[in-house]
């Protein structure tokens, strides 16, 4: 089980979200790439960045951060970035800077022709993010829910080539209140591609429960608010991942 640090940035500052909403910020660091060394320092093996202000723009706002936060990693660990993600240009750009994935989110869901081309022109880079409220799929930011099934639209996608999908429960995020495991488990049991878990993290507990699952295709965890609150030690965390994996 991959357990993936969370870095959202909002005016080139570290911040969580609750439930996606910018006005509802807490700011966790004012430098990014101190940031991303930190968890690299715990022993992340993947970190997950998301340009929060790019998300509601539709375009690339914190590219002057996400920069940086490559320069410090380099090629230590591969790093997937999400949020104002719309052209076939600013994928060429990310993947130039050392991003080893984009995710696109509301544009896949929006213009399934140009995640269908991102996937021919960038094979093996290219994650999906479908956000969703009681099994429907939200876009702009969460702010509108469309009445796509997630599990429909993935298997979409799935046949498009991507790599993988980070499903995220838009009522359980930033809010600690534990993973969607059964939701999680659904969409990944009907799918081959991994899937990714997001959303209401809180503690070894749901680490536990991951793991558990984690032979129905689940293979990784995205962490946020509690790794940053101190709720769930990452390194502990990682630890016991890989220790409940060494036991299966």
């Amino acid at each position: 089980m991959l357990l993936i640090p969370a870095i959202d940035l909002k005016d080139g500052k570290c911040v969580r979200l609750q439930q996606g909403d910018m006005s509802a910020s807490t700011t966790f660091g004012e430098d990014p790439a101190a940031m991303a060394r930190r968890w690299l320092d715990a022993g992340a093996r993947r970190l997950h960045l998301v340009d929060l202000n790019g998300a509601f723009a539709g375009r690339p706002i914190n590219e002057v951060a996400i920069k940086a936060i490559m320069r410090e990693v380099g090629d230590e660990i591969p790093v997937q970035l999400g949020g104002g993600i719309r052209d076939l240009d600013t994928i060429e750009r990310y993947l130039d800077d050392g991003l080893s994935y984009v995710i696109i989110g509301t544009a896949a869901v929006k213009s399934p022709g140009f995640l269908k081309d991102a996937c021919t022109a960038f094979g093996g880079h290219i994650i999906v993010g479908l956000d969703a409220k009681d099994g429907k799929v939200a876009t702009d930011g969460w702010s509108k829910l469309t009445g796509h099934e997630v599990i429909d639209l993935a298997r979409k996608f799935e046949d498009y080539g991507v790599e993988g999908v980070v499903y995220t429960d838009i009522g359980r995020d930033g809010m600690l209140t534990g993973i969607n495991i059964e939701a999680t488990v659904k969409l990944a049991q009907a799918l081959t591609m991994p899937v990714f878990a997001s959303g209401g993290l809180s503690n070894l507990a749901d680490i536990e429960r991951l793991c558990a699952v984690q032979s129905q295709g689940v293979e990784g965890v995205i962490c946020g608010r509690s790794i940053y609150t101190g709720a769930l030690d990452f390194a502990a965390a990682q630890a016991l991942a890989d220790q409940l994996a060494q036991a299966a």
